[in-house]
Formats: C-alpha cells, sequence, structure tokens
C-alpha cells in the first residue's frame, strides 16, 4: 500500500510539472511572438521561477496522488465517472462551485499572505518575479504551495464533480495561473473592460496586483476584492 501511494504521489506530480512546463513553454513562446523583447535580460528570474514551481509541482503532487490512489483503489472521494449520476445541469454548478470555494480560499489566504511579517516569510518568492513571467505562475514558497495544494484534494471530498469536470477546473486554474502573470493581455479589450469582464480576472487586473501589493487578491472572480473594497481596478501598463 505505502509503495502505491508513493508511486501515485510521484506520477501526480510528475503531470504537474510537466502541465506547468508545458502550459508556461506555450505562452512563454506566444508572448515572443506577439511582445518580442518582453522577456529580455529575464533569464535567471525565469530560471529561479522554473525552480520553485517544480518544488511547488512535487508540494502539489503528494496529497493529489494521495487522493487519486483512494478514489481509484477505494472510492473515498466524491469523483465520479458516470454521466447519469447526476442531472447534466449539475455539470457547470458543480464546475462553478469548484471555481469559487477557490477563488473563496485563495483571496484570503492570499490577503493573509500580504500581512508584512507572513510576506517576507512565504510569498515574497512570488513577488521576486519582476515583472512577473508566463514561468511564475507556480512560483512560490513551499510554505505558500503547501496552502494552494490542499484544496482541490479537500473539495472533491465534500462536492459531487464528474472527472471531466474536474478535469476542466485544474485546466482552468493552470491556464489562468499563466495567462494572468505573463506581462500582457490575451483577451482582448471589449471583453476585458465589459460587464461580464468586470467580474473575472484577467492578466490586466492581476499586473495592478504586482505593482501595487496590496489590491487584487483574486483568483478567477473579482466578487471578494469588490466585496471587501480591494479592487483597484485595471493596470494602464499593457492593456490591449
Amino acid at each position: 500500500m505505502v509503495l502505491a501511494i508513493i508511486l501515485s504521489a510521484l506520477a501526480m506530480t510528475a503531470i504537474i510539472a510537466l502541465r506547468y512546463l508545458a502550459a508556461s513553454g506555450l505562452f512563454a513562446m506566444a508572448t515572443a511572438r506577439v511582445r518580442p523583447g518582453l522577456y529580455d535580460r529575464l533569464a535567471p528570474q525565469i530560471g529561479r521561477e522554473i525552480r520553485w514551481s517544480l518544488i511547488s509541482a512535487a508540494i502539489f503532487g503528494v496529497p493529489a496522488g494521495i487522493v487519486a490512489w483512494g478514489w481509484r483503489e477505494h472510492g473515498w472521494t466524491r469523483v465520479y465517472t458516470e454521466w447519469a449520476a447526476w442531472p447534466l445541469w449539475y455539470l457547470p454548478v458543480s464546475l462553478f462551485a469548484y471555481l469559487f470555494l477557490h477563488d473563496t480560499w485563495f483571496y484570503w489566504t492570499h490577503r493573509w499572505m500580504h500581512r508584512p511579517s507572513v510576506f517576507r516569510a512565504l510569498h515574497a518568492v512570488h513577488h521576486a518575479s519582476r515583472p512577473p513571467t508566463a514561468w511564475a505562475a507556480m512560483s512560490f514558497h513551499p510554505g505558500e504551495a503547501l496552502t494552494g495544494a490542499v484544496v482541490i484534494p479537500v473539495l472533491v471530498f465534500l462536492i459531487p464533480i464528474h472527472v471531466a469536470v474536474l478535469g476542466l477546473v485544474l485546466a482552468i486554474m493552470t491556464i489562468m495561473g499563466v495567462t494572468n502573470h505573463m506581462g500582457w493581455e490575451m483577451f482582448p479589450r471589449r471583453l476585458v473592460h465589459s460587464r461580464l469582464g468586470g467580474w473575472l480576472i484577467t492578466a490586466t487586473h492581476h499586473q495592478r496586483h504586482h505593482e501595487r501589493y496590496t489590491c487584487n487578491y483574486g483568483l478567477y472572480f473579482r466578487f471578494w476584492d469588490r466585496l471587501c473594497k480591494t479592487d483597484r481596478g485595471l493596470s494602464d501598463s499593457f492593456a490591449r
């Protein structure tokens, strides 16, 4: 049993690391094409981002591997594979529930990590990326990585979700983590400044967090920032 758990954790670590390298690498290549020269002279910083991110992948991989083993071998979680197990209307409901709860956890832990003592001990690693690049999405101190590693593993024990929808949650998490840090806005201005865009976090919104530090703490949505009056709008530095 112990060997099976270790192998599962190693497999999940490899999957997370490869997912990070593929997504960040893809958007870094897009950056070189769309914004040539943006990452010039940032090679040492990018090297640090990749090293911290691979450590984070291992920290994310351990609980994910344990949960995956428990799901396969014992059915411990509420992840299901049969489409008929829950009504089809529940699929988008579960997707939004996971994203909103993840966003809620991220917002409050992120605000906590901006307390001066916690920032110096943990979150300063992430903000050492000046400016952030497509490689910075998982560039965390191990302590910060641990706060992010527990969210989805806990939710799968509480809220039913189809395995395909869970895969979509992880894809959204990866893509938004990368695109919000890559230093330019991939979405058109008309979307970013639309009514819908006013509730979603894109690079233009998150960039202001990296500029001012004490605002725009959300991950997917601007709900908590707006409710708690920590939303300071959009950065003017690179909006399309």
